[in-house]
Protein backbone atom coordinates (compact mmCIF):
# COMPACT_ATOMS: atom_id res chain seq x y z
CA UNK A 1 0.00 0.00 0.00
CA UNK A 2 1.19 3.06 -1.18
CA UNK A 3 1.38 5.76 1.29
CA UNK A 4 0.50 9.39 -0.65
CA UNK A 5 2.72 12.21 0.81
CA UNK A 6 1.07 15.42 1.84
CA UNK A 7 2.58 18.87 -0.08
CA UNK A 8 1.85 21.31 2.00
CA UNK A 9 2.44 22.54 5.59
CA UNK A 10 -1.13 22.39 6.40
CA UNK A 11 -1.09 18.84 4.96
CA UNK A 12 1.46 17.82 7.17
CA UNK A 13 -0.42 18.91 10.02
CA UNK A 14 -3.84 18.09 9.31
CA UNK A 15 -2.67 14.38 8.54
CA UNK A 16 -1.48 14.21 12.58
CA UNK A 17 -4.88 15.96 13.90
CA UNK A 18 -6.28 12.37 14.80
CA UNK A 19 -3.14 10.75 16.13
CA UNK A 20 -0.82 11.37 18.75
CA UNK A 21 0.92 14.30 17.07
CA UNK A 22 -2.36 16.52 17.03
CA UNK A 23 -2.99 14.89 21.07
CA UNK A 24 0.09 16.71 21.73
CA UNK A 25 -0.52 19.63 20.01
CA UNK A 26 2.56 19.41 17.45
CA UNK A 27 2.53 22.22 14.74
CA UNK A 28 4.32 21.82 11.80
CA UNK A 29 5.94 25.03 10.41
CA UNK A 30 8.67 22.99 7.74
CA UNK A 31 8.42 19.65 6.16
CA UNK A 32 11.13 19.79 3.64
CA UNK A 33 13.79 16.64 2.43
CA UNK A 34 16.56 17.87 4.23
CA UNK A 35 14.81 19.78 7.18
CA UNK A 36 12.07 19.75 9.22
CA UNK A 37 10.77 22.07 12.19
CA UNK A 38 8.05 21.79 14.79
CA UNK A 39 6.92 22.74 17.85
CA UNK A 40 4.64 22.25 20.51
CA UNK A 41 3.33 24.23 23.48
CA UNK A 42 4.38 23.25 27.21
CA UNK A 43 1.58 22.38 29.19
CA UNK A 44 0.29 20.37 32.09
CA UNK A 45 -0.90 17.36 29.66
CA UNK A 46 2.90 17.21 28.12
CA UNK A 47 4.24 16.91 32.10
CA UNK A 48 5.30 14.25 34.30
CA UNK A 49 3.79 14.38 37.97
CA UNK A 50 7.08 15.69 39.55
CA UNK A 51 6.97 19.08 37.30
CA UNK A 52 9.21 18.35 34.53
CA UNK A 53 8.04 17.68 31.11
CA UNK A 54 7.92 14.38 30.36
CA UNK A 55 10.56 12.36 28.02
CA UNK A 56 8.07 10.82 26.04
CA UNK A 57 6.47 14.17 25.03
CA UNK A 58 10.07 15.16 23.86
CA UNK A 59 11.16 11.57 22.39
CA UNK A 60 7.56 11.78 19.99
CA UNK A 61 8.16 15.19 19.10
CA UNK A 62 11.35 14.26 17.73
CA UNK A 63 10.70 11.17 16.70
CA UNK A 64 7.83 12.37 14.07
CA UNK A 65 10.18 15.51 12.46
CA UNK A 66 12.36 12.63 11.63
CA UNK A 67 9.22 10.31 10.63
CA UNK A 68 8.04 13.04 8.59
CA UNK A 69 11.42 13.84 6.94
CA UNK A 70 12.16 9.88 5.96
CA UNK A 71 8.35 10.34 4.64
CA UNK A 72 9.19 13.10 2.31
CA UNK A 73 12.40 11.81 1.44
CA UNK A 74 11.42 8.58 0.22
CA UNK A 75 12.68 7.33 -2.51
CA UNK A 76 10.94 6.46 -5.81
CA UNK A 77 8.80 3.08 -5.95
CA UNK A 78 8.96 2.95 -1.83
CA UNK A 79 6.18 2.19 0.49
CA UNK A 80 6.94 3.46 3.33
CA UNK A 81 9.67 3.18 6.42
CA UNK A 82 9.86 1.84 10.07
CA UNK A 83 11.91 3.04 12.84
CA UNK A 84 14.48 0.60 13.49
CA UNK A 85 16.13 2.75 15.95
CA UNK A 86 16.44 5.69 18.26
CA UNK A 87 18.55 7.08 20.79
CA UNK A 88 17.92 10.21 23.30
CA UNK A 89 19.90 12.09 25.16
CA UNK A 90 18.87 14.68 27.46
CA UNK A 91 20.26 17.86 28.60
CA UNK A 92 17.68 19.96 30.08
CA UNK A 93 13.56 20.37 30.28
CA UNK A 94 11.21 22.87 29.86
CA UNK A 95 8.51 23.84 32.34
CA UNK A 96 6.86 26.40 30.41
CA UNK A 97 6.69 28.23 26.81
CA UNK A 98 7.23 26.32 23.80
CA UNK A 99 9.68 23.50 22.72
CA UNK A 100 10.99 23.15 19.23
CA UNK A 101 12.45 20.66 17.29
CA UNK A 102 15.08 20.48 14.04
CA UNK A 103 15.13 17.25 12.54
CA UNK A 104 18.17 17.21 9.14
CA UNK A 105 19.15 14.11 7.44
CA UNK A 106 22.48 12.32 8.30
CA UNK A 107 22.18 9.45 5.26
CA UNK A 108 19.27 9.48 3.00
CA UNK A 109 19.91 5.92 1.45
CA UNK A 110 17.85 3.22 -0.66
CA UNK A 111 17.62 0.88 2.35
CA UNK A 112 17.99 3.28 5.51
CA UNK A 113 17.43 6.78 6.34
CA UNK A 114 19.40 8.03 9.85
CA UNK A 115 17.70 11.24 11.08
CA UNK A 116 19.24 13.37 13.69
CA UNK A 117 16.98 16.29 15.75
CA UNK A 118 18.17 19.24 18.31
CA UNK A 119 14.87 20.09 20.51
CA UNK A 120 15.46 23.06 22.12
CA UNK A 121 13.52 25.29 24.62
CA UNK A 122 12.28 28.08 22.62
CA UNK A 123 12.24 30.96 24.32
CA UNK A 124 15.57 30.28 26.10
CA UNK A 125 17.57 28.68 23.05
CA UNK A 126 18.97 26.69 25.64
CA UNK A 127 19.20 22.77 24.23
CA UNK A 128 17.26 20.14 25.45
CA UNK A 129 18.01 17.26 24.21
CA UNK A 130 19.27 15.55 20.70
CA UNK A 131 17.51 12.48 19.06
CA UNK A 132 18.28 10.00 16.32
CA UNK A 133 16.94 7.92 14.45
CA UNK A 134 17.65 5.04 11.86
CA UNK A 135 14.22 4.58 9.71
CA UNK A 136 14.54 1.32 7.45
CA UNK A 137 12.74 1.98 4.37
CA UNK A 138 9.81 -0.01 2.97
CA UNK A 139 9.82 -1.76 -0.45
CA UNK A 140 6.40 -3.26 -2.30
CA UNK A 141 6.76 -7.08 -1.56
CA UNK A 142 6.58 -9.40 -5.21
CA UNK A 143 2.99 -10.91 -5.46
CA UNK A 144 2.98 -14.78 -5.30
Amino acid sequence: MKISIPETVDEWNSRGDDYLPGHLGIVFHKVDPDLVEARFSVMTSLMAWNGFLHAGSVVTLADTCCGYGTLRSLPAGADGFTTVDLVSNFLGTARDGHVLCRATPLHKGRTTQVWDAVVTAEESGKTMAHFRCTQMILWPRPES
